[in-house]
């Protein structure tokens, strides 16, 4: 059966700009870091895929080593492209990363210029594209001139396989001197995807008041803390899941504390009719510098609950003020 993209698809969800540039993104965007690779029901992934879309998100992103194994998650959205979303590739953002462990040797992983090459020349390859809407440096490496990184991402835009780049898990002062060199190379600096969560406050450090600061804007992952920001765990750590699996997430962190936090969040963001991953999704979005919050999905249900986040109302501050005791930096 033909897929056929819903009319109606971008009046469901909300967008924002990103910094001062002109790449506009959903307020939630759907990450392929876990359910996409291999291992996974292919006809689960473009179900939801498929559901996205129709639900106003157009931006899918990616990196080099998503899976499991690493790459097919790249391969199986190459064919989700093909199997119907490629009419639509115009409309679509897509973006992949590259910088942690892929091939054996000195060349693969981090953030030389023959890595970056490489790796980009590979995941358009797995996908079966000419260009890439955003290509990032997926983390900093302390062994490489700042500038030899940077100068693959220019690159990469100057050679047309990428529109936009962007920085993975940079500190403030690292993401500072990407900017300048970039600068310098005549392409910006567009986006940085830091991790941030209630229980993951570690940007508010200093990163997103660079970010302001120089007008980057922001997609952060993990929004969640890896499903503590759900209702999964309150009655123990149910079989199948990360936690169960030690994958991203441990046993000890569902602890007391965890447990006495997030349901206390949890009645908040009861009082507000919403869940409490709708109101985590709420909560980062409410920095204007954050311009999408970047979700997994494991069926078409949990995407649409957790879309459902952006058709709330803002926080206000006194809600904001009764969340903050509860957001606890350290335990996602």
């Amino acid at each position: 059966m033909t897929y056929v993209a819903a009319d109606n698809r971008y009046e469901v969800t909300k967008t924002r700009r990103v910094g001062n540039s002109g790449l506009i993104l959903p307020e939630v965007s759907l990450g392929l870091w876990h359910n996409f690779g291999s291992v996974d029901d292919f006809s689960n992934q473009k179900a939801i895929l498929h559901r996205a879309f129709d639900l106003g998100v157009f931006h899918f992103d990616l990196a080099n080593n998503y899976g499991p194994i690493a790459g097919s998650a790249e391969v199986n959205f190459g064919q989700h492209l093909r199997d119907g979303l490629s009419k639509y590739r115009d409309e679509l953002i897509i973006s992949t990363k590259a910088g942690y462990d892929m091939w054996p040797g000195p060349f693969g992983e981090w953030g030389s210029r023959k890595y970056l090459t490489a790796s980009l020349d590979q995941s358009l390859k797995r996908m079966g594209l000419d260009y890439v809407d955003i290509f990032y440096s997926h983390r900093f490496d302390p062994s490489t001139p700042l500038e030899e990184t940077m100068g693959a991402l220019a690159k990469a835009v100057h050679d047309g396989k990428a529109l936009y780049v962007g920085i993975s898990s940079y500190s403030p002062a690292d993401t500072a001197r990407a900017k300048e060199i970039l600068d310098g190379l005549g392409v910006p600096l567009t986006i940085h995807q830091p991790r941030y969560s209630m229980f993951d406050r570690n940007a508010e450090n200093g990163l997103l008041t660079e970010l302001e600061r120089s007008n980057v804007g922001a997609i952060v992952f993990s929004p969640l803390a890896q499903g503590l920001l759900t209702d999964r765990y309150f009655k123990g750590v149910p079989s199948g899941s990360r936690a169960a699996k030690e994958v991203f997430l441990h046993k000890n962190q569902v602890s007391e504390n965890y447990l006495e936090n997030a349901l206390a969040l949890n009645e908040i963001a009861k009082s507000r009719g919403q869940s409490l991953a709708q109101l985590a999704l709420r909560w980062v979005l409410r920095h204007k510098i954050v311009s999408s919050a970047l979700i997994g999905a494991s069926s078409v249900a949990q995407l649409e609950a957790n879309l459902q986040a952006v058709q709330a109302p803002a926080l206000t501050s006194a809600e904001l003020a009764s969340i903050e005791p509860f957001a606890v930096n350290g335990l996602g």
